[in-house]
């Protein structure tokens, strides 16, 4: 049995006749309740601050405040606000109930009253208020196992991004909800190599934060061709095909050589990376040719673009939650909108041009969250 299920659940009369009280406490006492008393509105308000009984049953006809006066005031207070309230009162028109349940009552029930019909009501509201209370606790436990998900899924991420000679880095990392699908990783090589990762896990449900899990564990675990993209892409997905999951990944693998400026590149389903070179004042996608998505089918060959950077190039790496994010008016930010803005940075400060886009897309969606997680990796080769 539950531990909340052991807990005597209580009610509060509120009536300022005796004689209605003591009927009211014979009819309801062999619902084996706890039951509070109080005789007038003030006191009543201090027992429900004090005890926060299950259930309120409020008279409407008191001296001082009145009934409808101490609902409102219950309501109105964050500790009462979610204790049912049924009103018994002599006052049997319309109006009268109507009121009360606009002042936030779930019930209503007239004098003088059958005491069955009584039971059966306070029945029905402990029964609604127990279960509200069962399902409080379940979704305060589920919350709190999804921030543990979340932190240890942000452990898997860098804690820090490597110093690399001729090349400036910097990350944004953010997800729709407590867990995600997104992944990034940027992994120092021997030889003045650098490895950029970043992966797209399909949705931000559970199935999507284990393949990025895995992705992340294949990926370090990994010991050999870590500077020949499509070996990795090829490694990675051979054994997220084992798995199964009904889940699949998009990623983007680059290798950066900083002595000779040429980046390796190996892409599977991904959104094309992004280049801006100050020498043609413009930013355009990196036409570069990949396959399908990881977890599918074993690849038979993973084509590698290459290109040399010129100092001053911008390198941006995102996943499609960026250029998907939507507005009130459900109009995707896009990817022509992600080059405008990329392209008219005017810093080569990457945590300053990554701020920009980050304020544009801040600024495009309002108040509308986000569906869908978000990764960004800029490079700036100096």
């Amino acid at each position: 049995m539950k531990e909340m299920d052991k807990i005597m659940e209580s009610i509060l009369l509120v009536d300022d006749q005796p004689a209605n009280l003591q009927v009211l406490i014979h009819t309801l006492e062999r619902l084996g309740c706890k039951l509070l008393v109080a005789k007038n509105g003030e006191t009543a308000l201090t027992i429900a601050q004090k005890a926060h009984p299950d259930l309120i049953l409020l008279d409407i006809m008191m001296p001082g405040i009145d009934g409808f006066e101490v609902c409102r005031r219950l309501k109105a207070n964050s500790d009462t606000k979610k204790i049912p309230v049924i009103f018994l009162s002599a006052l049997d028109e319309t109006g009268d109930k109507v009121r009360g349940l606009q002042l936030g009552a779930v019930d209503y029930v007239a004098k003088p009253f059958q005491p069955e019909e009584v039971i059966a009501r306070v029945n029905t509201h402990l029964t609604i208020h127990r279960l509200s209370r069962e399902v409080q606790q379940q979704r305060d436990e589920l919350e709190h196992e999804l921030q543990v998900v979340s932190q240890l899924q942000r452990n898997l991420l860098p804690q820090r991004l490597p110093q690399i000679k001729g090349l400036k880095l910097a990350v944004h990392y953010e997800t729709s909800r407590y867990a995600g699908g997104d992944y990034y990783d940027v992994v120092e090589l021997p030889d003045g190599l650098l490895a950029v990762l970043v992966a797209d896990a399909e949705g931000h449900s559970a199935p999507a934060t284990v393949m990025m899990a895995m992705t992340s564990a294949l990926f370090r675990s990994c010991s050999t061709g870590l500077d020949e993209p499509d070996r990795m892409l090829s490694y990675i997905n051979e054994n997220l095909c084992k798995v199964n999951m009904q889940s699949y990944v998009t990623a983007v693998y680059a290798v950066y050589d900083a002595r000779s400026r040429k980046l390796k590149i190996a892409r599977a389903g991904h959104p094309l990376p992004i280049l801006y070179r100050p020498s043609e004042k413009t930013a355009a996608e990196i036409l570069c040719d990949g396959v399908f998505l990881m977890g599918f089918t074993p690849y038979s060959d993973v084509p590698v673009t290459e290109v040399a950077l010129q100092p001053g190039d911008r390198l941006l790496f995102y996943t499609d939650g960026v250029t998907d994010r939507s507005n009130e008016t459900h109009e995707f930010y896009g990817t022509n909108r992600l080059l405008q803005q990329f392209g008219a940075a005017v810093p080569d400060d990457p945590d300053a041009i990554l701020k920009g886009i980050i304020d544009d897309l801040s600024r495009f969606a309002g108040v509308r969250p986000a569906d869908d997680d978000q990764a960004m990796l800029i490079a700036v080769a100096e």
